[in-house]
């Protein structure tokens, strides 16, 4: 089968499309045949080494966490799927091995396929959606009515934070470029705020009460300015800042600060379909590269104007 390799850390030239042996279903895994993947940020980290001190040094190394696809074989624990299925779901960045023709999986970490969505519009939303919803529902603990701030809205994360917010009936204010605001407003945000010129962390009005980072650019300290006496932060990068603000926070009154890590949850994915299915969230994507186009599909991601999802599709059907 094909698939990207690396064999070092690296720019984007260390991605290598080369041939592999086909990975077998044991126990509670899936063989999928991936039919469309997607870039996140964390898979060109990883690629980079900036997690080398977790991922090791052992090479070759597998990249990519969003697969979707039709099951091809299941391990003789798993009860939940059967070949023929079409799924999506997850990987952990750090096992990898969505960017390739096939790929064994946790069936944990998968779910059935929204029905009304391609395989290339369902491989862009699992790890941004399930990062989106459990920022927003289990560490913001979103509630109808609550004032949520959304910093990144029109990224792939923040994207589906917007929609998610207002599926929750929240009031979302969306934070973006000027170029993006009309797309951040089509997808429900009741405000948006163009960073380039207004910084909502000196506001004195509103107060919210939850502001998510998805793009991990503002602190808790910057944030805490307009947050409820109550309200939540939450980011998607993990700092010393950050960690300091959690334990601080852990112990005292006043606003909190949260780390969102992604958790492949069936129950989570199962959830985020239903939502997809209904047409409440949609996925937004930017561009589409093939697989052995991987390095520009990095690149691309790399530079930061992306909005929405780049998806990268494998194989014929979409």
């Amino acid at each position: 089968m094909k698939t990207i390799l690396i064999d070092r850390y690296g720019p984007p030239d260390v991605l290598d499309y080369r041939d592999r042996d086909l990975p077998v279903a044991k126990g509670d895994r899936v063989l999928v045949n991936v039919i469309a993947s997607s870039v996140n940020p964390v898979d060109w980290k990883v690629r980079r080494g900036d997690f080398g001190l977790i991922s090791g040094f052992d090479f070759p190394k597998a990249l990519g966490s969003d697969v979707a696809g039709i099951v091809e074989a299941v391990g003789d624990s798993v009860e939940t799927f059967q070949p023929g299925d079409e799924v999506f779901g997850f990987i952990s960045p750090l096992e990898g091995g969505a960017y390739a023709e096939y790929l064994t999986i946790p069936a944990e970490n998968l779910a059935a396929k929204p029905t009304r969505l391609s395989f290339a519009e369902a491989a862009a939303v699992p790890l941004a959606g399930l990062t989106a919803m459990q920022a927003l529902l289990d560490l913001g603990e979103l509630r109808p009515g609550f004032s949520v701030l959304i910093n990144g809205a029109s990224g792939g994360v923040g994207s589906l934070a917007v929609q998610l917010a207002k599926a929750f009936e929240a009031n979302v204010t969306g934070v973006c470029s000027a170029g993006n605001q009309g797309m951040v407003s089509q997808l429900g945000a009741d405000q948006v705020i163009d960073y380039t010129e207004t910084d909502f962390t000196r506001q004195d009005l509103p107060k919210y009460d939850l502001i998510f980072d998805a793009v991990g650019k503002r602190s808790f300290a910057e944030c805490s300015q307009v947050l409820t006496s109550e309200g939540i932060y939450v980011s998607t990068l993990p700092t010393v800042e950050l960690v300091g603000a959690i334990t601080q926070t852990f112990f005292f009154p006043g606003p909190k600060a949260r780390l969102v890590l992604a958790q492949p949850k069936s129950r989570d994915l199962n959830s985020l379909a239903e939502l997809l299915d209904s047409g409440k969230v949609k996925a937004v994507i930017d561009r589409t590269y093939a697989l052995d186009d991987i390095a520009q599909a990095h690149r691309y991601s790399e530079s930061q104007r992306a909005v929405g999802k780049i998806v990268v599709t494998i194989g014929n059907r979409q």
